[in-house]
Formats: structure tokens, sequence, C-alpha cells
């Protein structure tokens, strides 16, 4: 059973920087496209970063390219997700989740069939 734990959230002022973990267990790691999503109270959850399978293709949601930056760690079987410059805008609950399929960098939800149970980032003004 492929199983994702998401750490790494709390609450930051406006300007300031996070970074978050997903460890993943149970699974082929290094075979999974990881990504990273989140939801806003009252919003629906949206795609914010993507990575392919061995780190080399990346790519963002417009408002976070510049801020946030996404990587992995194979050798660690865990995704992160630096954020800096941090807006209350980008309050939520983070969720990583792992894409099997092989097929480059996707970002809609259906892609990704394992989910880890979220952490979340509040950004005081």
């Amino acid at each position: 059973q492929v199983q994702l734990v998401e750490s790494g959230g709390g609450l930051v002022q406006a300007g300031g920087s996070l970074r978050l973990s997903c460890a993943v267990s149970g699974g082929t790691f290094n075979r999974y496209a990881m990504g990273w999503f989140r939801q806003a109270p009252g919003q629906e959850r949206q795609f914010v970063a993507v990575i392919n399978w061995s780190g080399d293709g990346t790519y963002y949601l417009d408002s976070v390219k510049g801020r946030f930056t996404i990587s992995r760690d194979n050798s660690k079987n865990t995704v992160y997700l630096q954020m800096n410059s941090l807006k209350p805008e980008d309050t939520a609950v983070y969720y990583c989740a792992a894409d099997r399929a092989l097929v480059g960098l996707r970002t809609g939800q259906a892609a990704y069939e394992y989910w880890g149970q979220g952490t979340q980032v509040t950004v005081s003004s």
C-alpha cells in the first residue's frame, strides 16, 4: 500500500518561507511523477506544482512561479515544496500526490492515484 505523509506546514507571516516535505512509502517512488495541490476554505482543490520521475522536469501554477520550487530526492523517497515570499492568498491545506502513468507533467487531479492527508499552511498579513 502506497502512503504519502506531508509535513512542514504552519503559520508564517507574509513574505516568509516554508518548506513542505512529502515522504512516500510502499511504492516505487522513482517511477512516479509527484504533484502538490492546495485547497483553500470554500474553494476547490487546485494544482500547484509537479515534478517528473527523474527530477529534471517541473511545471507550476502561474501565481507561484518564481516563488515556489518543487524538488525531489529519490534516495529518500521524498518530494519537497520550497515556498518563498508567501502571501495570504497562499493559505490552504497543501496535499502531495503521486502519478504512476509516466506520461509527463500532468496537472489534473484525476491523473493522481495516491494522495497524502494534507498539511495546513497559514500566511498572516
